[in-house]
């Protein structure tokens, strides 16, 4: 992987990872196009870069964040993360044989992009305004909801967002607190995928993450850069979401999903 092509997935991983349109979806469809050979690292790399839009959320709900009279926001965020860490490493091989099936992740694309278009209209009286009101057992519930995003396609950001808003959550809350739970889940991952998981495994070139970022110089750089791009533009992502769907809610990225979807679905179907 050269620069030019981790600071493309980089730039396609910052502004999808908070957005309801699925990241790895474009992440994928994306090294497609551009024509990268599908390997171990490439799988690697798109996971590992989800480490600077984490650290994006961090900075940007700094106070919420190290505001240790909030104690409870960390309680809701360790029992919601639970249910994805257990379900994701029971099905962690099954969700990686469909991470290149591009055909099933645009159908899921679509699909997803059809419920999105009614979801303002199932929840309209939201009662929870702020993530401070949300109980124990709802910050649980939309944990499981979030499991709904192994599927590659899925988003985990809609995952979690629907299942904020069928707690009573309003858009703005069920946005932040999908957010805020995104850093202990994919910190969870990105470690796991790092440090723990051997990729390959069962073949001659059997790596951990770490080996294949630590094999040269230039892997070295090419995570770094592709976390740092990830980062800044994540920021950047995050600050128009949240104005864009306080204002108008999900339709507009549920006609998105559709269509490029649509586009992908014809365009994978004829290789």
């Amino acid at each position: 992987m050269n620069y030019f092509e981790a600071i493309i997935l980089a730039i396609v991983e910052g502004l999808t990872e908070y957005l309801p349109i699925s990241s790895t979806a474009h992440m994928g469809f994306t090294a497609a196009l551009m024509g990268m050979q599908e390997s171990e690292y490439l799988k690697m790399f798109q996971v590992s870069i989800q480490f600077g839009a984490i650290l994006s959320i961090v900075v940007l709900y700094w106070r919420k964040f190290f505001d240790l009279k909030n104690l409870n926001l960390y309680l809701k965020l360790v029992i919601a993360v639970i249910p994805a860490l257990v379900l994701g490493k029971l099905f962690d091989d099954k969700i990686e044989a469909v991470l290149g099936n591009q055909v099933a992740i645009s159908a899921v694309l679509v699909l997803g992009g059809v419920i999105l278009l009614f979801v303002d209209k199932w929840f309209k009286n939201p009662t929870i305004t702020d993530e401070k009101q949300i109980p124990i057992k709802k910050a649980l519930i939309i944990g499981f909801w979030q499991c709904l995003a192994m599927m590659p396609g899925t988003s985990r950001s809609a995952a979690s967002i629907i299942g904020g808003l069928t707690q009573g959550l309003d858009r703005k809350a069920a946005a932040e607190f999908s957010f805020f739970l995104a850093v202990p889940t994919m910190l969870a991952v990105t470690v796991y995928s790092v440090f723990v998981k051997t990729w390959g495994e069962g073949t001659a070139q059997a790596q951990k993450g770490y080996e294949m970022i630590m094999a040269s110089n230039e892997t070295i750089m090419v995570f770094i850069v592709g976390n740092v791009v990830a980062f800044v533009v994540a920021m950047i992502a995050v600050k128009s979401f949240i104005s864009v769907l306080t204002k108008y809610g999900f339709k507009f990225w549920g006609w998105y999903r559709i269509i490029i979807g649509l586009i992908l679905l014809v365009f994978f179907w004829n290789q």
